[in-house]
């Protein structure tokens, strides 16, 4: 049976905002500070490419096993103690002395980034609503836009790229610390377990003996095909919108004509349209159900990239490019929010554990094998590409949503059997 999630702790949505805005900060500062960093160090340009390196490796590590942990530290503290690791490694960013002190530094962030985002991903999963799954992720492209800002600012004052990670250092340690105050109300929050015989809570929200519950191992998790669909389908969104948004440029420039000022607008419209379709759709979603809304926006996407496929003026790329971003916009939060009715409550965290470190891996390795491809060809297979990504992410889609797990009606495991396994939640979805 589907539960509606209950209303959210207004302390808790609040951090849960700040804490989707303080994953993209750092983002938002590498870009505009790199040149300056470089210069420090008297490194060449491409030595960034060690800086995102060890801090993509750290990223996917941790998201992976804090799906896998989550049940066994809890949300609060993992959410306290990685917040706190990113604010420590943006800190030494500022006072890195030489480029491997710096890398050292990125690597610790990814650590302290992937896990504070399969966290919080898997709290809001089982916490919150299609509204709120999509106004947070559409917070932390707000926090990849302030990123840069803040650095210009620091470096239009005369000040050291230093002092731009430090103030978002300084403004990591007090969003730790405010986690820190509410570890146990985070757990309080987190929606109490599913006896097996369907017994419901008492009226103090506590969960069923620790008998009863559900418990599951990690080959279990691993062995369901959902999990893997699931991830995969992750991967593939995600690299449809980073090629999107990397490639649109050249091809509106090379393939299409355009001048460059105008088809900088144009991809500004395209991370706009991902930005205001979270917000719309959120409430869209709310109302109409997260899979009506999904399968609507797949649609979407594959229209979008059909219309950049089809050869003609420079407006009807455009045009595609706002379809992409618009549609793909809640895909990332409404696949996250529905993951329990695809692999079953039990194995939930390990799922999204699973799928948010595929989302770097499809973030890092595709866009560049397209960017192989189109020096190959021509800038104008990006369309035909980004249509194929599209129409596999809703065969991946569809082909899991219709192949539920059995997880849901697992056997009770004795406790202490599995101690890695966590509660089953209610499934959020309304279908």
């Amino acid at each position: 049976m589907s539960t509606t999630p209950p209303r959210p702790r207004a302390s808790l949505l609040l951090l849960a905002y700040l804490g989707f805005v303080s994953l993209g900060l750092p983002d938002g500062l590498l870009g505009v500070g790199w040149p300056s960093i470089r210069g420090d160090f008297d490194v060449p340009t491409e030595a960034v490419g060690w800086v995102l390196t060890a801090g993509t490796v750290g990223y996917l590590t941790s998201s992976v096993l804090a799906g896998f942990t989550l049940a066994r530290v809890g949300v609060g503290a993992l959410l306290a103690g990685s917040t706190l690791l990113a604010s420590l490694a943006l800190t030494g960013y500022s006072l890195s002395p030489v480029l491997a002190v710096l890398v050292g530094c990125a690597l610790l962030l990814g650590l302290g980034s992937g896990a504070v985002d399969s966290g919080l991903n898997a709290y809001a999963a089982g916490a919150f609503g299609p509204r709120h799954m999509n106004w947070l992720h559409a917070f932390f492209g707000l926090g990849v836009a302030i990123g840069p800002l803040i650095m210009t600012g620091v470096l239009s004052a005369g000040l050291a790229w230093r002092w731009g990670y430090g103030i978002v250092a300084a403004a990591q340690l007090v969003l730790a610390v405010a986690f820190a105050l509410t570890v146990r109300a985070w757990q309080r929050g987190v929606p109490a377990a599913t006896a097996v015989d369907g017994t419901a809570p008492d009226a103090a929200g506590t969960a069923p003996a620790a008998s009863a519950v559900v418990r599951v191992t990690v080959r279990e998790t691993l062995r369901l095909p959902a999990v893997w669909s699931g991830t995969l389908a992750f991967a593939l969104y995600v690299a449809i919108e980073v090629s999107t948004g990397l490639w649109a440029f050249l091809l509106l420039t090379e393939g299409r004509g355009l001048s460059a000022a105008v088809a900088g607008g144009c991809v500004s419209a395209y991370w706009g349209s991902l930005f205001v379709g979270r917000i719309v759709q959120g409430v869209v979603a709310e109302r109409l159900g997260s899979t009506v809304v999904l399968r609507a926006s797949l649609a979407g996407m594959a229209v979008g990239a059909a219309l950049i496929a089809i050869p003609g003026p420079a407006a009807l790329a455009v045009l595609g490019l706002v379809v992409v971003g618009f549609a793909a916009a809640p895909v990332f939060p409404l696949l996250t929010l529905t993951t329990a009715d695809r692999v079953g409550p039990a194995h939930t965290d390990r799922a999204i554990g699973l799928q948010i470190g595929a989302s770097g891996i499809g973030a890092a390795l595709v866009p560049a094998a397209l960017g192989v491809l189109i020096g190959n060809t021509s800038v104008q297979v990006l369309g035909s590409a980004l249509l194929v990504l599209a129409l596999g992410l809703i065969a991946l889609y569809e082909w899991g949503a219709r192949r539920p797990s059995a997880a849901v009606a697992l056997p009770a495991q004795p406790d202490g059997e599995d101690q890695t396994s966590g509660p089953v939640r209610p499934v959020v979805d309304g279908r």
